[in-house]
């Protein structure tokens, strides 16, 4: 589905595709590396490349190295998902919401259903990146993690695999809304934290397997809590 996206975008107008371009907007995208759907579709502004990077790698790489059982929580409601989601990345949001579902496609070149995903309608959402940046998902484990990286090298690259991880936790979020619009929110909540909690986890233990603690301070403190 990917190359057909990506015919359907090139073939449209000219002027519109050159409109998208001087006004900044580009498409990135994101599928699953184990599943046929949904093909993630990242809309962002020029200027914040670099965070929606991070949203792509979140979809393509982080979920493949996240715990098993934590994936098997949304095996059904992935396969029931649309085939097509739009993530609108933005900087903020009126609402103050991390992310949330939206009822209709806003998207402009997704608005309608195109052969392109085989006539089936789209799903969208948006995420306000800035507001992530600065939201604890679990406070007291983010922050206790925060504690134990802060002496070492690796506490950006911990910093970015926590980021990109909370991408993941929101878009699973509202994919589950999208799916199952009846679930209770404290139901669909529990399910996206556990994700989280779980893959963060398990970044962790294989980051200190991976290092000499005697070489990298960055786990210094491990032995001894």
């Amino acid at each position: 589905m990917l190359d057909a996206v990506k015919a359907y975008l090139h073939s449209r107008p000219r002027w519109i595709r050159w409109r998208e371009w001087l006004v900044g907007r580009r498409y990135a995208f994101a599928p699953f590396p184990d599943r046929p759907k949904p093909l993630v579709v990242v809309a962002y502004s020029r200027r914040d490349a670099v965070k929606a990077l991070e949203m792509v790698r979140g979809v393509e790489r982080d979920w493949a190295e996240a715990p098993l059982q934590s994936r098997k929580a949304y095996e059904e409601i992935l396969e029931d998902s649309p085939r097509l989601v739009i993530v609108q990345f933005r900087r903020t949001n009126i609402c103050g919401c991390l992310g949330h579902r939206h009822v209709i496609v806003k998207e402009p070149p997704f608005a309608e259903p195109h052969d392109a995903i085989g006539g089936d309608p789209a799903g969208e959402l948006d995420i306000a990146f800035e507001r992530v940046e600065r939201w604890l998902a679990l406070p007291l484990m983010d922050i206790a993690l925060d504690t134990q990286f802060v002496a070492g090298s690796r506490l950006r690259e911990f910093q970015a695999e926590r980021l990109r991880l909370q991408f993941l936790s929101i878009l699973l979020h509202e994919i589950n809304h999208m799916v199952r619009p009846q679930e209770p929110e404290a139901s669909i909540r529990e399910r996206s934290l556990a994700f989280y909690r779980d893959a963060l986890a398990q970044y962790v233990e294989h980051a200190k397997a991976s290092l000499s603690l005697t070489i990298d301070r960055s786990f210094s403190r491990f032995e001894r809590d």
